[in-house]
């Protein structure tokens, strides 16, 4: 059963175009880790959301200990005004299943 993670990554207001650059460089390494179903970047008001969909438990344990993300956890880690908020969904199938599902 796939897992969905929506992580939301506030930098400091000095820091956006670096955490910018620094996401940008990670999308194309996750994509190519084993399980990644979705890796989507979102930004507003200079405030990053990434919602993911992996495969399995398992694949996300991967993909945190893979390179894109230690390298990315580094390129970031002084630059966030908060600390990542990470939430782990459960789907609640709803309407059309193509349409109500991530």
């Amino acid at each position: 059963m796939s897992v969905v993670v929506v992580a939301t990554i506030t930098p400091r207001p000095d820091a956006v175009d670096a955490v910018r650059e620094a996401l940008l460089a990670a999308v194309p390494q996750v994509h190519a880790e084993p399980g990644c179903e979705r890796y989507a970047l979102h930004e507003a008001d200079g405030v990053f959301v990434m919602v993911e969909r992996w495969e399995s438990r398992d694949a996300l344990k991967v993909h945190g200990k893979a390179e894109a993300l230690t390298t990315l956890g580094a390129a970031i880690g002084d630059k966030l005004a908060a600390p990542l908020d990470v939430r782990y969904l459960a789907a609640v199938p709803a309407g059309d299943p193509e349409k109500g599902a991530i």
